[in-house]
């Protein structure tokens, strides 16, 4: 579960009030709005990467919001990925894990696992920099998924491919989310998107975060285009 309670972020002149937010266990959420309305700050919140100068931040039922980043066991897709250009796709894999210091023989588990379910398992010995648009997505996903998060956020994870791509890439995370029962937050503009993956519906408008019905997916909203 994803909680913000009246949260406030400031970033220099840039300040968002009163945020709240409540997405439940095992819930598909997607958040959409304007550039610039600060749907990335509201992520980075949750992520630790962006101070909250009032209110909390939940998550699973515990108060994180002074937690470093990396205790709070959020898996986050940023919208340039943040992929090493010298590091191999197996390596990016691995990464989380040797961080926290895994065993040889859950590494080797793990990355076997998750390239079979992302479709990558030729791709393993490759750097990243000669991978597709598609390719880079399901590693970058990959990575984010490799320790098993608490939640997992994508900030326009699927913004620059294909239609065709970014059909086949929804349909792999509404199933990867389904399987593991993943609380899931993914920021895009396209309504078509929304439309494959949203079970909850926030718009940020304004300033203002507003929780919307599904429905309105089918009309115009701030900020979202049809593609």
């Amino acid at each position: 579960m994803i909680e913000l309670h009246d949260i406030t972020i400031r970033s220099g002149p840039f300040l968002l009030t009163n945020v709240g937010m409540t997405i439940p266990d095992g819930t598909y959420a997607v958040l959409m709005g304007g550039t610039g309305q600060g749907k990335t700050t509201i992520l980075e919140a949750i992520c630790g990467l962006r101070t909250v100068t009032r209110g909390q931040v939940f998550l699973n039922g515990d108060d994180i919001t002074r937690w470093k980043p990396g205790d709070r066991g959020v898996g986050y897709v940023p919208q340039d990925l943040a992929l090493f250009p010298m590091m191999t796709v197996r390596g990016h894999l691995e990464f989380a894990l040797r961080v926290r210091h895994c065993s040889r023989g859950l590494i080797r588990d793990r990355v076997a696992e998750l390239a079979h379910v992302l479709g990558i398992e030729s791709l393993l010995a490759r750097r990243v920099t000669n991978l597709s648009g598609g390719e880079a997505q399901r590693v970058a996903l990959g990575r984010a998924l490799s320790f098993r998060p608490r939640v997992l956020l994508l900030d326009e994870p699927l913004n620059a491919l294909d239609e065709a791509t970014r059909d086949r890439l929804c349909q792999l995370l509404r199933s990867i989310q389904k399987q593991s029962g993943l609380t899931t937050l993914h920021i895009t503009h396209a309504r078509t998107e929304a439309r494959l993956l949203a079970e909850k519906l926030f718009v940020l408008d304004a300033g203002q975060l507003h929780e919307r019905p599904l429905t309105e997916l089918t009309h115009p909203i701030a900020g979202s285009t049809e593609a």
